[in-house]
Formats: structure tokens, C-alpha cells, sequence
């Protein structure tokens, strides 16, 4: 699957989790979808860090910085 639609979908599924949140009248409900919003954003968490290691090298690098 591409990491751009699971992505995608992560953040679909996190909003939706985020407004149920909202709606919970009782603390149970309330930190049941807190795990599921927490959840949620680890796993976002981890696509962007990787995102993030990806695109931090530069592939053209040869060491010699100009400052």
C-alpha cells in the first residue's frame, strides 16, 4: 500500500477518533478514546519520523559545506 494513503487514512481515522472523543460523557469513554487517539498518532508518529530520516540525507552530499 502506498505510505501516502495510509497516511491519509490515519489522519481520517484520527479526526474521526478525535470527534468521538469529544462526544464522550462518561471517563471511561473518555480514555478508551484517548488510547485509540494516542494510538493513532504513535503510528503517524512513526511515518513522519521516517519521512523525516529519508529526506534528512542528502543524496548529493559530498562533505564540503559552504558556511
Amino acid at each position: 500500500m502506498d505510505p501516502e494513503k495510509i497516511i491519509e487514512n490515519l489522519i481520517t481515522e484520527l479526526n474521526k477518533a478525535v470527534k468521538e472523543m469529544s462526544k464522550a460523557k462518561t471517563a471511561e469513554d473518555k480514555v478508551a478514546h484517548s488510547q485509540v487517539v494516542k494510538n493513532i498518532s504513535e503510528s503517524l508518529g512513526v511515518f513522519f519520523k521516517l519521512a523525516g530520516d529519508m529526506f534528512g540525507y542528502d543524496m548529493d552530499d559530498d562533505g564540503d559545506e559552504d558556511y
